[in-house]
Parts: structure tokens; C-alpha cells; sequence
């Protein structure tokens, strides 16, 4: 990946900004995305290390069984893989397993969406009766319509997290750690 632009120094059209792009934006910038997807898996995958069971149901609800061996699986993928593209090591085997699992993630965003009731009729009940326990923005969003909006704005940020996630671990695998990698040091990559 000693070049990540459409061409030749030729086709740009300042060519000067040549060495800018190839011998620094490029490296660095790679790295800073590296370092968001890979550090953001890391984030995620931290509390399901800390308890490798926790998701048991989830997995087996979307079809993964046995859920003993998919939850901790899970886990371990997240943080080991996250903290290996950070690093740039393994970069594209494991840029990939955790696009598949997003994607897969994505797929299940998509296909179970959470739904419109938010809030049962009892707990609506219990909350305007006791709507000290809301700040007023609480208020607004759950009691007018029972968190419809809420759940629908909540529905949307799962599914496009789980797109752009999806979406940079892709182009991770496809691209490989980059120059500032310890696959770059190594001197081999898949």
C-alpha cells in the first residue's frame, strides 16, 4: 500500500502535494483509522471479556449455537483483534473475522428491529404518575408517545454503527495495516 490514490503523481492535480499525501497523510492517516476501528472493537469488547457469558442469548438469537463457545468467541475477537488492527498485526485475517461479525451484526440490526413500545402501558402509567423521576427532556421524549421516537432514533443508531463499523473493518481487510504496521516490520502479510 505505498499508494492509496486513483494514479500515477501525473493524474493529481497539484503534484506537488505528492510527497505530502504518499509520505505522510496517507501513513498517518491510515494509522488514525486503524486506531479508531481496531480501539473502538477494543471499547466494545472489553465488558464481554470481563463477563465472556453475557452473551449467550444474543448470539444464540441469531443463530449461533452453542452459545458457551459463540459468546466468548465474540469477546476474545473483539478485544484481540481490535488491539491487533491497532497494532497493524495480522492486520487483513482479522480486519475480516470482525467485518463478518459486524456485518452479521448489521443483518440482525435489520432484520429484528426493536420495535415500537418502548415503554408497557403499566410503565407509562407508573411514569406520568411519577414524573419527578424524568428531567423534562425525559418527559418529552417518553410520555408523549410512549418512547416510539426514542426507540426509532435508538433502532437507526444501531444500524448505521453497525454499517460504518462494518464498512472500516472491510476496507481494513482490503487494505491491509499500511505502511506504519507491524506487518510493514515483519515484512509479510496475508
Amino acid at each position: 500500500m505505498d499508494e492509496m490514490t486513483s494514479g500515477p503523481r501525473e493524474r493529481l492535480i497539484l503534484p506537488f502535494l505528492a510527497p505530502f499525501y504518499h509520505g505522510f497523510a496517507q501513513p498517518w492517516g491510515w494509522l488514525a483509522f486503524r486506531v479508531i476501528i481496531g480501539g473502538m472493537l477494543v471499547i466494545e469488547g472489553w465488558p464481554k471479556i470481563l463477563a465472556p457469558m453475557a452473551q449467550v442469548g444474543f448470539v444464540e438469537a441469531m443463530g449461533f449455537h452453542p452459545g458457551w463457545l459463540f459468546s466468548p468467541l465474540l469477546a476474545v475477537m473483539q478485544v484481540f483483534g481490535g488491539a491487533a488492527i491497532v497494532l497493524g498485526l495480522l492486520t487483513r485475517p482479522m480486519a475480516l473475522a470482525n467485518a463478518v461479525m459486524l456485518a452479521i451484526t448489521l443483518y440482525y440490526h435489520i432484520t429484528r428491529p426493536f420495535g415500537h413500545a418502548f415503554l408497557t402501558p403499566e410503565g407509562l402509567a407508573f411514569l406520568k404518575d411519577n414524573a419527578q423521576f424524568l428531567t423534562p427532556q425525559g418527559q418529552a421524549r417518553l410520555l408523549l408517545d410512549g418512547g416510539t421516537a426514542f426507540l426509532e432514533t435508538v433502532q437507526t443508531k444501531a444500524e448505521q454503527n453497525s454499517l460504518f463499523w462494518a464498512a472500516g473493518a472491510a476496507i481494513i481487510a482490503a487494505f491491509g495495516g499500511g505502511r506504519i504496521s507491524l506487518d510493514r516490520v515483519i515484512g509479510k502479510e496475508f
